[in-house]
């Protein structure tokens, strides 16, 4: 929106009402307009946005918003039908209700209530909604005048709030000159022709506004230009005439005035009432429904508290095909759960699609039509009428006219109910009052007749046609072959009219007078009702076979009577073509010399012409008798074959209901197949949301103790990509973040001769462990392992490969490679006997002094201590000695004999630990000459 918005925005939004909301801060860093959280008595600013808190309702009244805790009950839990519902009743037309994203249906049931009050309603288009059920449920209901992305809802309402329409605050606000007499008669005019309705006696102000309102949506603020607007597009007429309709209901629409009639009226209607006598209710005016659905559950209800079967008969009419269509269809949002109690919804309702579908037993006691209550004749001996909030729309021409309908419709006793601002003014005689608080009205036991003034489908169908609109029929000029065709048809062919399906004259052509005359009583142009004496059998006749036949049909010879004579005439009914609505042509040709004019006679001669005139009396009757004979015939066998096809199509209805029975009950069972998965998906739903949990956990601790790890790691997939590695590969193996997903073969690591994809190929097809020793370019030692990479189902899905840094240990181990060289060496150039064990007591290396002290053979090297010529001495003496030192790095032993081929010694063995990498320590052990006397 802008900046300059001249708007007050508030934005009811579905918040958790054990959190706090952080929307305020969200909004305010994305919008130019002031956000504030919604407060008890705060005073509502334009160009303000205001967001409602968590756990409330929030209202506007006066200008002012107030708040209210939410219902504990979750399932009327509806913030946004109840912000709409009090917008509606405080600002009126220029109330804005847009319906965003969001699950369920919260704010279907407001929009009526704009809609109602005549503001404008609009709805985010499904497909540019993340949850799509608000918009859906909102549009669903018929309220809605704009769908639109929110992009152009914004575009929208910056125009929007700048049209005349939104300041208006009263009816009596409209001008009375905007539009004009002579354009809202165009407009009349060509609502006529569209819809078929005439509104010329709607109430001004109401239509004047309406017209405004669809301005207002157009963005269009002179009257003219809406006009060429109307005429250019047929569409936006059929949008006009349903605005003017303003079909807005609900369920229990002011429960106080359903519960005065349900104790007063129907108490009274259904107690002690004939099994045989049906209770007929009519609803004009009925839009989608809900009222008489209402007022049939109140029936059943009333009906099963006396306990006797009772047959009910409601009629639900309205002007609007499209509002009886969804009335008939019987689906409505999950929001009429304001409106209709828990216990009527689970015994009159089913859940379907997502909202309530009436059920059959009270479905079948509805039956819905289209009706122009103004024109079309009424229903009779009703009841019950239910007229509410219809008479305020019409003025006071048409309300004066519908009420001896109201009357003549009822029974004796029957009852009217009105709107809480509708009266019977001006016909107490044919009303008294039952209730007047509610508007509840008794037919009085009078004679009032059905009025004549009421208009038909005659006169409707009369309206010039070819006409242009605003244009007055002007004579155009006529060419002279137009001239002669003209002569030639007034002189020469013979007179006739062209009759329409239902035996209406639609046209006159030439003089008819002497064939067809006006019918007494009320103003017709049934040709059968104009047709002069004699005609009106064989004309119906020939009308009939017509038709039937599709082909001209001709009767000659029938006798009419007028003006006292009477003339023989031909007829002939011609079939027009397919375009011309199934219209007849129907022709009169007066045979030569047909009329028998009598002069004065003398009385002999009189009587005998009075039997004359018996006999072509008797004569003409039995034509008209054989005539009649043969119409009756017809009759019958089209009686016949309809009769006919109704038990075929009847044996097919039964047919189709038996199926749909049995789909009925698949459906049934899917159904609880569905609730049975449903309740499996709600606790698969919660497994998942735990894992998920856990996983997100486990998945933090993995980012953690990675870089905490002094080795490098890389896990490879097994299809031999990058799946996670730690900070420390980056620099050995040459790997940035962007590598996750990279095939290994790709990297250039600092690796010198290894082949790492080769390798961890051949771990993850042999599953076998692989460790060696690998250098990089810098002379670095790395201890390399690849080991497979199992997942919790325990498959192999990769490998795992850790590189440990082992340079500094390398680098010791040389060292002490070396230092272990210059020992041997050292030892072997010793003048004394000398020789090195390892930590199994083997010899290592032995001098050359020793050799021959012990006299041996051969390089000693790998022998066992006591497998060192043992006859030449005794090694038991340094076992001992080593056993009693302990861990001591020097040991001396006692004084042994060692003996070679010139004879014995006794020496002392002295001996040193030393150690070599990371096996036990080494051994050096020196023989030096013991002293004298030891």
């Amino acid at each position: 929106m802008p900046n300059d918005c001249r708007f007050a925005l508030v934005l009811v939004q579905h918040l958790s009402a054990e959190h706090e909301s952080a929307l305020v801060e969200l909004l305010s860093a994305r919008s130019g307009l002031p956000v504030l959280q919604a407060t008890e008595n705060q005073t509502i600013e334009p160009g303000h946005v205001y967001v409602i808190p968590p756990n409330t309702q929030i209202t506007v009244e006066a200008g002012q918003l107030h708040l209210q805790e939410r219902p504990a009950d979750r399932s009327q839990v509806a913030p946004i039908d109840h912000f709409f519902a009090s917008l509606a009743r405080w600002a009126g037309s220029r109330a804005i209700g847009v319906v965003l994203s969001g699950n369920a249906s919260d704010g279907a049931g407001g929009v009526r209530d704009i809609k109602e009050a005549g503001g404008i309603t609009i709805a985010q288009r499904p497909s540019t909604a993340p949850h799509d059920s608000m918009p859906t449920a909102a549009i669903a209901t018929g309220m809605v005048d704009l769908v639109l992305s929110p992009a152009e809802i914004a575009a929208h309402l910056a125009e929007l709030q700048k049209h005349p329409y939104l300041e208006l605050r009263r009816m009596s606000e409209v001008p009375a000159d905007v539009p004009s007499a002579a354009q809202l008669a165009e407009v009349f005019t060509r609502l006529r022709r569209v819809s078929g309705i005439d509104f010329t006696h709607y109430k001004a102000p109401t239509v004047r506004r309406r017209l405004l309102r669809r301005m207002a949506l157009h963005r269009v603020t002179d009257v003219p230009s809406y006009i060429s607007m109307l005429r250019e597009q047929p569409q936006e007429v059929t949008a006009l005439s349903q605005d003017l309709l303003i079909q807005v209901t609900r369920f229990f629409r002011e429960p106080e005035s359903f519960e005065a009639l349900a104790q007063g009226v129907l108490s009274q209607l259904t107690a002690g009432r004939a099994e045989n006598l049906p209770l007929r209710v009519w609803v004009p005016g009925c839009a989608t429904g809900e009222e008489v659905y209402s007022l049939g559950m109140l029936l059943l209800e009333a009906v099963g508290a006396h306990g006797s079967p009772q047959t009910l008969q409601l009629f639900g009419t309205d002007v609007s095909e499209s509002a009886i269509e969804r009335a008939r269809r019987g689906w409505y949002p999950l929001s009429i759960g304001v409106d209709v109690s828990p216990d009527r919804l689970r015994r009159f309702f089913t859940r379907a699609d997502g909202g309530y579908r009436v059920n059959k037993s009270l479905r079948d006691t509805c039956t819905f039509a289209r009706h122009d209550l103004t024109r079309d004749p009424p229903f009779s001996r009703l009841d019950l009428i239910v007229c509410r909030n219809v008479l305020i729309y019409l003025d006071a021409t048409l309300q004066k006219r519908l009420m001896p309908v109201f009357h003549y419709a009822l029974r004796t006793p029957g009852y009217l109910m009105l709107g809480p601002t509708e009266t019977t003014t001006g016909h107490h005689p044919l009303f008294t009052i039952a209730d007047k608080r509610w508007r509840i009205y008794r037919k009085a036991p009078v004679e009032a007749g059905l009025p004549t003034g009421l208009a038909t489908d005659r006169e409707s169908s009369m309206l010039p046609r070819t006409l242009p609109l605003g244009e007055s029929r002007r004579p155009e000029p006529r060419s002279v072959q137009d001239e002669v065709n003209r002569l030639l048809l007034q002189r020469f062919s013979p007179p006739g009219v062209i009759v329409g399906p239902g035996n209406e004259i639609v046209e006159f052509r030439g003089p008819t007078g002497n064939f067809l005359e006006a019918p007494e009583g009320d103003p017709s142009l049934n040709i059968l009702k104009m047709a002069r004496e004699g005609l009106l059998f064989p004309l119906r006749a020939v009308l009939q076979l017509a038709r039937r036949r599709q082909r001209p049909v001709r009767k000659e010879g029938v006798q009419i009577r007028r003006s006292g004579t009477w003339s023989v005439v031909d007829i002939e009914a011609i079939p027009l073509s397919d375009e011309a609505d199934h219209q007849l042509l129907v022709l009169f040709q007066e045979q030569s010399d047909s009329v028998v004019v009598r002069p004065k006679m003398q009385q002999k001669q009189r009587r005998a012409s009075a039997r004359q005139d018996s006999d072509e009396r008797v004569a003409g009757l039995a034509r008209e008798l054989a005539a009649s004979r043969e119409y009756l015939e017809s009759i019958i066998q089209e009686l016949e074959a309809a009769n006919e096809e109704l038990q075929s199509a009847n044996e097919e209805i039964l047919s189709s209901n038996e199926e749909l029975q049995s789909t009925n009950e698949e459906l049934d069972t899917a159904k609880e197949e569905l609730q049975s998965t449903n309740a499996e998906l709600n606790t698969l739903n919660e497994e998942l949301h735990a894992r998920n949990q856990e996983l997100g956990r486990t998945n933090s601790d993995l980012m953690n103790l990675l870089p905490a790890l002094d080795i490098v790691i890389l896990i490879i997939g097994d299809d031999l990509r990058i799946r996670r590695f730690t900070p420390l590969a980056e620099r050995l193996l040459n790997l940035i973040p962007g590598d996750v997903g990279r095939p290994l073969g790709q990297i250039n690591t600092n690796l010198q001769g290894e082949d790492l994809e080769a390798l961890t190929r051949t771990t993850i097809n042999t599953l076998a462990s692989q460790e060696r020793e690998v250098t990089d370019r810098q002379g670095r030692w790395y201890s390399l392992r690849i080991r497979p990479y199992k997942n919790i189902d325990n498959r192999i899905d990769g490998a795992v490969l850790t590189f440990t840094d082992m340079t500094d240990s390398k680098h010791q181990q040389e060292q002490v490679e070396r230092l272990t060289h210059h020992l041997l060496a050292a030892v072997a150039i010793m003048g004394e006997p000398a020789f090195v064990l390892d930590e199994a007591f083997r010899v290592k290396v032995a001098n050359r002094a020793l050799v021959e002290r012990l006299s041996l053979s051969a390089d000693p090297a790998g022998v066992a201590l006591d497998d060192l010529a043992p006859e030449r001495w005794d090694p038991s003496a340094l076992r001992e000695a080593l056993g009693a030192a302990g861990t001591a790095e020097q040991i001396s032993t006692r004084p042994i004999d060692i003996g070679d081929m010139q004879g014995k010694s006794r020496v002392i063995l002295q001996a040193q630990r030393f150690a070599v990498g990371p096996t036990k320590p080494w051994l050096l052990v020196v023989a030096r000459e013991a002293a004298h006397g030891a």
